[in-house]
């Protein structure tokens, strides 16, 4: 994988990791929540193995995106589980 690093919003840096042959976005994880992996569903064999939870930077969204109105919005994003 290679990865490319940022710094977001909230002043974490970011790292995104895909594939360097095609670009494909696999996972991201912050240096502040070591803990936690994200995989980008696109990745999963199975498309149904995981449902969203919740909308997050909804504040970000281009007018046409598509937003199931029965899930939690956020406009950006969600602070830290306790």
């Amino acid at each position: 994988m290679k990865d490319f690093s940022s710094v977001a919003d909230s002043g974490n840096r970011m790292h995104r990791r895909f594939c360097p042959e095609c670009g494909t976005p696999l996972f991201s994880e912050a240096e502040a929540r070591p803990h936690l992996i994200f995989v980008r569903a696109g990745t999963f064999d199975d498309p149904n193995l995981a449902n969203p939870a919740m909308t997050i930077w909804t504040s970000s969204a281009p007018s046409w995106a598509c937003i199931d109105a029965a899930l939690p919005r956020l406009e950006r994003q969600p602070p830290p589980a306790a």
